[in-house]
């Protein structure tokens, strides 16, 4: 396990910020202290490009003309898995003979080295992302975090052991099977696999173009929400980019497959960590409801065995005939299969599909969200040379179907078999529902484990709750909600800083209120509008406004804006912007973002 340094107590995005904004240290110190981790870590194969000193630093030194408060990964460090494109570094797709050097970065690498976050290397994966296992990579089989014999799972390996071992605060991978999942429940870290074109895969290379995700691996589900903050966006530049908004969960029943439809491949000890966390589910008050997965399961099996498998041929299969030699057996054996099915079988897999779709409603009408195993089980990575495809298919039993059927899910863990191996589970829920699953995600997980990826380092505690509207006023203090410029990051937060304000959290009103982008600026402003029908939960911050400051913020408050009573969705009610009706007839309903940061991300081109 690794060490803790004397700098920091972890990565932890929020802890490196609070230690930025401190003094305690600087992003030199931290990525200092990364780099000379990395140089003493076992070896467990999770690098293919490792940045030179000279080279990190470099992006170090740029931070030093840039103000922490308007970077929101200011100084924290990452790693890329290496079929994504970092701008003058060599992308293989674990595969050396296909290496090419991208002139730009990957749009969702762009945007994080926009928000200051720091770059180390490229990480290692199964070849052309074809595996969950992490041992089809000729640059070395990615060995698991707490046990070096079994497998760290794929094909994101790599970036998921990179971020479990302390070498990064968060890692990019992708997710077409179940890449960005399986890697993360073998590693007890969370795994991010948000919806279908939430983030760019422009700069990745493909496996399955219609269904790839990039991924997000990180210690704890608040990281990832700010990762995820910072890489979604709608992209002009790729055809599968959507503008999306954000889906409430409310998170009271939660489905599970029929007993008789769970495999867990003779682990009784995965059954029994299972088994346990439906259990905690229920205690904190979620209703279990037995679901028929048939049209789940069904639908897995058509990615590698129905017509789906054709796509990664598409993507690579030029490459794999002219070079057949450059590719690993097993990976050739899988693609260049894929040129067998016919145009009138890719008609007929796509029908069944959607009958398959239309049959997973009756489950969707009983739940808000699914609960199933990341995996069944876990294997030795001589059982897995044993046995390289058929071991391989048993770990997408539960995650093949996810984006065949448009689902968002987060891979959580949930305890730890007798051996000391970890085990995960998955949140699976409709599309554009990623952040309330990373709300539920981080109780679970809080409940589950006590210590996160295989640091050693302890969970976090839990944020202390948010003083009620009446304390904040006895002691002095005015709660404020904000939903636009003034929320951090955003450019007029410094108003509330300099006012001495206090972040209290981050909520959602009432699902009472349309969002409009008003007119005018910069900045541009946000109009939250009370509606009688129709409305939506918004995403707001509390801050406490000191009283005395009060009357000289209300001052610079222009209209058609205004400071009244917000409905919050606890059913509290707090001062914050309001709208006049009358100016959302002139304004761009946004209500379907989520909130201001939704549609300002969607808003923002890629960087060139």
């Amino acid at each position: 396990m690794s060490t803790v340094d004397p700098t920091t107590d972890t990565l932890l995005i929020e802890d490196l910020l609070a230690g930025y904004r401190s003094g305690s240290f600087s992003p030199a110190d931290i990525i200092e202290t990364v780099m000379a981790r990395a140089d003493r870590a076992p070896e467990r194969h999770v690098w293919i490009t490792r940045l030179t000193r000279e080279v990190v630093m470099s992006h170090v030194r740029a931070l030093e003309r840039r103000s922490l408060e308007e970077m929101p990964l200011y100084g924290i460090p990452f790693v890329i898995k290496d079929n994504i494109d970092l701008a003058g570094v060599p992308t293989t797709a674990g595969c050396p003979g296909y290496a090419y050097t991208a002139e730009r970065s990957a749009t969702v690498v762009q945007r994080l080295l926009d928000a200051g976050a720091i770059p180390l290397g490229k990480t290692n994966l199964d070849q052309f992302a074809t595996g969950l296992v992490g041992t089809r990579s000729p640059y070395g089989a990615c060995r698991n975090s707490f046990q070096g014999d079994y497998i760290s799972g794929g094909s994101s390996s790599g970036s998921a052991v990179a971020v479990a071992t302390g070498l990064a605060s968060f890692s990019l991978g992708t997710d077409t099977a179940g890449s960005g999942r399986v890697p993360a429940a073998y590693n007890n870290i969370i795994g991010l696999k948000p919806s279908i074109g939430r983030l760019s895969t422009r700069g990745v290379v493909p496996a399955c173009r219609s269904l790839d995700c990039v991924s997000i691996f990180a210690l704890t589900a608040p990281d990832a929400a700010m990762v995820l903050d910072v890489t979604s966006g709608f992209d002009p530049e790729d055809i599968y980019s959507r503008r999306l908004g954000f889906a409430d969960v409310r998170a009271r029943r939660f489905g599970v497959p029929q007993r008789d439809q769970l495999q867990f491949f003779g682990d009784v000890e995965y059954a029994r960590l299972f088994d346990a966390a439906v259990a905690r589910l229920e205690s904190g008050g979620c209703i279990r409801v037995e679901i028929d997965f048939g049209p789940f399961l069904e639908a897995a099996r058509l990615l590698y065995e129905g017509p789906w498998i054709a796509e990664r041929y598409a993507a690579v299969g030029a490459f794999i005939d002219a070079h057949p030699d450059a590719v690993l057996p097993v990976t050739r054996r899988i693609i260049a299969g894929a040129v067998k099915p016919s145009a009138v079988e890719a008609f007929q897999g796509i029908y069944r599909l959607r009958g398959l779709r239309r049959a997973s409603e009756a489950a969707w009408s009983k739940v808000d969200f699914i609960l199933t195993p990341t995996a069944g089980t876990v294997y030795q990575s001589t059982a897995i040379d044993a046995d390289p495809i058929g071991r391989n298919a048993t770990l997408g039993y539960y995650t093949n179907f996810m984006n065949l059927f448009e689902l968002a899910g987060v891979a959580v863990p949930a305890g730890f078999r007798a051996d000391g191996l970890p085990f995960g589970i998955t949140l699976v829920g409709p599309d554009t529902s990623e952040r309330a699953l990373l709300e539920i995600a981080d109780t679970l997980q809080r409940e589950a484990v006590a210590t996160l990826g295989a640091t050693g380092w302890r969970m976090p505690p839990r944020p202390a709750p948010a003083p009620a509207p009446a304390a904040a006023a006895a002691a002095g203090q005015i709660a404020l909600a904000v939903c636009g410029a003034h929320m951090q990051g955003l450019p007029l937060n410094h108003q509330l800083q300099e006012r001495n304000a206090v972040f209290l959290r981050r909520t959602r009103t009432a699902p009472s209120y349309r969002l409009f982008a008003l007119p005018g600026g910069p900045p541009r402003r946000p109009g939250l509008v009370r509606v009688p029908a129709g409305g939506a939960a918004i995403e707001v911050e509390v801050w406490g406004i000191p009283t005395e400051h009060m009357g000289s913020f209300l001052a610079g408050v222009g209209a058609p804006l205004g400071i009244g009573k917000v409905e919050l969705r606890d059913g509290s009610q707090v001062c914050g912007f309001i709208c006049e009706g009358h100016a959302a007839a002139t304004a761009e309903d946004i209500t379907a973002f989520g909130g201001w940061r939704g549609f300002i991300a969607a808003a923002t081109p890629p960087a060139p």
